[in-house]
């Protein structure tokens, strides 16, 4: 698992951060003034990439934060059955298989490429090729 330490400050909608230990996509960021006692805060609302659950970290605009780095790859569609495919990465030929996405149900078919999402040991299909 890869990632990089950034600052709460340099966080944008749309960046990846890392929460609880699972990689998520930020959907908004918030940031309130220093106060009379301290400083600069920062409340950044986010969902999962992998389990599509929303978090939220609040924290001091200079607290560091780890952003992962989410690998995108492409892969081959083997075999779709019902609602799982079997892959094959193009780069290295590793066959595995993944759940389909809703809004991919009844599109992937032999022989078509998929874009993939993979951090770690997760990995998840993004779209059609």
């Amino acid at each position: 698992m890869e990632k990089k330490i950034a600052e709460f400050k340099d966080l944008k909608v749309g960046k990846y951060v890392l929460i609880d230990n699972e990689p998520c996509r930020v959907l908004s960021t918030v940031h309130s003034k220093p106060g009379k006692h301290g400083g600069a805060k920062v409340r950044v609302d986010a969902i999962g990439i992998f389990d599509n659950q929303k978090r939220v970290i609040m924290g001091p605009v200079n607290q560091k934060v780890e952003i992962p780095i989410i690998n995108k790859k492409t892969a081959q569609v083997l075999v779709a059955i019902k609602d799982n495919a079997q892959l094959m990465d193009m780069d290295t030929y590793e066959t595995f298989e993944l759940p389909i996405p809703e809004e991919l149900k009844g599109k992937l078919s032999e022989g078509v490429s998929v874009l993939y999402l993979e951090f770690g040991s997760k990995r998840k299909i993004l779209q059609l090729m």
